[in-house]
């Protein structure tokens, strides 16, 4: 029998001062929202499997509690994982996991929403719903349960989770979140298989155990193919046409978050064209809002908030059309109010003087740039040309302007990459280094960030192979000998933590299996460096008779059936092939604002039923006003830009 409220908080009065952070567990943050349980109708718990402490940071999970609880007869709360020290508390106990508003248990609401940004969270789910009370297996799971839902950019390929979760929403969630609770509260007291047939008739909405996976006898997918009448043969993204306004109201934490800032999404999708970029491709087309529109919610957020940094998000934020104009409409509206500006995402060859002296406040934090490769074949290789005296050139630029740090991303293991492709890594990053110097002397840093390429679901790259564990560690070896010495810092992966990347995010449905057998063995918390077992994993697999390296190492032709095929971006599989092929002769494509290369995005949406122009998704996009006039691959004379104004 699960435990009333009450029962709930007089547990937790007891037990939280013997945990570590008890804050992350009380709920009743500033701008939290609690309702009167008995006087709505329809009410969801949404689920961030990881920590409070990173939980907090993720935009999209407050625009869903925001999206919800702006219905007066619906009620959205928050659970996060706990912590070790907390579920042991908890297990011991006998108190399930619940909602930090209510204080009731999971098992009394209507949905549980579980968001699945990136694949080291699986075990973690099925700790979630243990911890809850509930079986970890949707078969096992009736109508007296709350359905299960989960979405983000790890649902991509949802083949991996599909023995856990009821349905999954493809693509974006802003509306079909509000259709399936309407559908769901409608459907109430029906059978489950009832009400999720419901569900698999909203667009984006994939309801694994109406599909079949078969297989070869070379252990490749054959095809996934639905095993009842009515359910579509391929299952197409939700896509928004046209973006809501921002979320403002965002909840101040108890404790400190991984990103203690409010961020405000500026642009949506990218046309760079990145042949590793799972979000470039996944969050096609480019759809931008407008400046007056950032500029209130940003001034909403201050005022409801505090927040002294407001984050300006996007993929690509110096694309945005108009981010001299916004980032110095923002500095005009909080001047002298302390608050500073930070773009996460900047691309070099679109950062120009003018947008540097914008961002002055943001000194503080570093000036961030993200090459990926340091040479020209694998800037080819990879699509993304920015030549080495472009980088310079805007490093001496941010380090005249007061930066002391630069940032540099770098990428090991890309398609026919070799230890002198990551030597000119090292090569870069002290020649960014030495314009540094000659500005601020040996108070000049470079914090190098270098991770191991995972090729993805829906990419050019997804035939590619992951480079064995022999080939990174020699690569991070030679990084680490020869990045050193006084102003170079370097970070890196472990290998281990990219082989699980890797085949959690390539596999296929007998991967449930695994997942489930290597949580059976203790695994939590993967995405934490100290927490990661990967003895458990390789466990878990060879008790399930299945290979790691056959999802991890292996080549694929380009006529195989992927395990998420059935799964539609609305980015044709011909075109991916196509840039892959391309990849193999260093043949590179521009950015699609110079040039449509019918990937497909669009005539797919022109015919969507929401009343919306083709040109509102930028479709091509219109050219950054500091951009215009320029050829692709043209070194932007910094000097000389012009901020349009």
């Amino acid at each position: 029998m699960q435990p009333t409220p009450e029962q709930i908080e007089r547990t937790l009065d007891r037990v939280l001062l013997t945990v570590e952070k008890p804050g992350r567990y009380v709920g009743g943050e500033f701008n939290s929202v609690a309702k009167d349980w008995d006087a709505v109708s329809f009410r969801a718990a949404l689920a961030f499997p990881d920590l409070y402490d990173l939980g907090m940071s993720n935009l999209g999970l407050m625009i869903l509690y925001g999206i919800i609880n702006d219905q007066p007869d619906m009620f959205a709360d928050r659970v996060f994982s706990p912590w070790t020290d907390m579920e042991a508390v908890m297990r011991r106990e006998g108190l399930p996991l619940y909602g930090l508003e209510s204080k009731h248990p999971l098992r009394d609401f209507d949905l549980l929403g579980i968001s699945l940004p990136y694949e080291q969270l699986y075990a973690n789910v099925l700790n979630l719903l243990d911890l809850a009370g509930m079986p970890i297996r949707a078969q096992d799971r009736d109508a007296s349960y709350p359905l299960v839902i989960a979405g983000g950019h790890a649902c991509y390929n949802p083949e991996p989770m599909a023995d856990f979760i009821d349905a999954f929403v493809i693509g974006e969630g802003e509306e079909v979140l509000l259709e399936i609770c309407h559908t769901l509260r409608e459907m109430r007291g029906q059978p489950r298989e009832k009400q999720l047939r419901a569900l698999a008739r909203l667009e984006g909405v994939y309801v694994p155990r109406f599909y079949d996976a078969s297989y070869n006898p070379d252990g490749t997918v054959a095809q996934v193919r639905p095993n009842r009448e009515g359910v579509p043969a391929v299952v197409r993204k939700r896509l928004v046409p046209v973006l809501p306004k921002p979320f403002t109201k965002f909840l101040v934490p108890h404790v400190d978050t991984v990103h203690n800032r409010a961020p405000i999404e500026i642009m949506r999708g990218c046309t760079r064209g990145c042949r590793f970029c799972h979000a470039g491709m996944v969050t096609r087309p480019v759809r931008e809002r407008p400046v007056e529109e950032v500029v209130a919610a940003a001034e909403e957020i201050v005022r409801n908030t505090g927040f002294e940094e407001l984050g300006l998000l996007s993929l690509s934020s110096s694309d945005y059309t108009e981010v001299q104009t916004l980032v110095e409409r923002i500095a005009e509206t909080f001047d002298g109010q302390g608050i500073s500006v930070s773009l996460p995402s900047l691309r070099i060859e679109s950062v120009s003087i003018d947008l540097m002296d914008a961002l002055k406040d943001g000194r503080r934090g570093g000036f961030t740039f993200a090459p990926e490769a340091a040479t020209e074949k694998m800037r080819d290789i990879i699509n993304k040309s920015v030549p080495d005296e472009q980088l310079l050139a805007a490093a001496r630029e941010a380090y005249a302007r007061g930066w002391v740090t630069i940032k540099l991303y770098f990428m090991i293991g890309h398609p026919s990459e070799t230890l002198e492709d990551v030597q000119a890594i090292i090569d870069l990053a002290k020649a960014v280094l030495a314009e540094g110097r000659k500005i601020h002397g040996k108070k000049a840093s470079v914090n190098v960030g270098v991770s191991t390429f995972v090729p993805k679901p829906h990419t050019p790259f997804q035939w590619v192979p992951l480079d064995t564990l022999e080939q990174i560690r020699a690569k991070q070896d030679l990084l680490k000998r020869s990045m050193r010495g006084h102003g170079l810092h370097l970070r890196w992966n472990q290998p281990n933590e990219t082989l699980l990347e890797a085949f959690l995010s390539r596999g296929d449905r007998r991967m449930g299996a695994v997942i489930q057998r290597a949580w059976e063995l203790g695994t939590r918390f993967d995405a934490w460096q100290d927490h990661h077992d990967h003895a458990a994993w390789q466990q878990a697999f060879d008790d399930l008779g299945l290979e790691m390296d056959f999802y991890t190492h292996r080549p694929r032709p380009t006529d195989e059936v992927f395990p998420w095929d059935h799964i539609d971006i609305a980015v044709k599989k011909s075109f991916l092939t196509e840039d892959y092929l391309m990849s193999q002769e260093g043949e590179t494509r521009q950015d699609c604002r110079n040039q449509c290369f019918a990937c497909g995005i669009l005539p797919k949406f022109k015919s969507t039923r929401m009343e919306t122009p083709a040109e509102a998704w930028k479709c091509p996009p219109v050219i950054p006003r500091h951009l215009r006039g320029k050829q692709p691959g043209e070194i932007i004379p910094l000097t000389a830009v012009s901020s349009g104004r």
